[in-house]
């Protein structure tokens, strides 16, 4: 019976959880898709009453609780470029971790060669 319980207890919260992250997502989703045009930040796709439902709201501060009412800290993004940005912070994050992020942010050699250098000739010449 105490098992009982215990997962009734966490199904509840479980529960109450997920209700409040919905009422919470629908009141900035809401505000957001009032202020934005409905067009994916990243990848230009534009979106309809028909599949509006595949553009969602990025934080850009990663910060969910962090909702200013003028929309600064959202950014529309459709699935695939929202999860493609969790993605590339995860990765990020893991970098720091292992300590490569030292390796990814060092300065790049500079390009020896001048592809276009002739291309003023070339284009008198043709």
């Amino acid at each position: 019976m105490p098992n009982d319980d215990k997962r009734e207890r966490t199904d509840r919260l479980i529960a109450e959880a997920i209700h409040n992250r919905q009422s919470r997502e629908a009141g900035y989703r809401e505000q957001a898709l009032k202020i934005y045009p409905w067009i994916c930040g990243r990848c230009a796709r534009e979106f309809s009453g028909r599949n509006l439902r595949e553009l969602t709201v990025h934080h850009r501060d990663h910060n969910h609780d962090h909702n200013p009412a003028d929309g600064s800290n959202w950014e529309l993004l459709c699935l695939y470029c929202h999860d493609n940005e969790h993605s590339r912070q995860r990765d990020a994050e893991a970098a720091r971790q292992s300590g490569l992020e030292s390796m990814i942010n060092r300065p790049r050699p500079s390009a020896t060669t001048q592809p276009f250098a002739n291309l003023k000739e070339l284009l008198k010449r043709g």
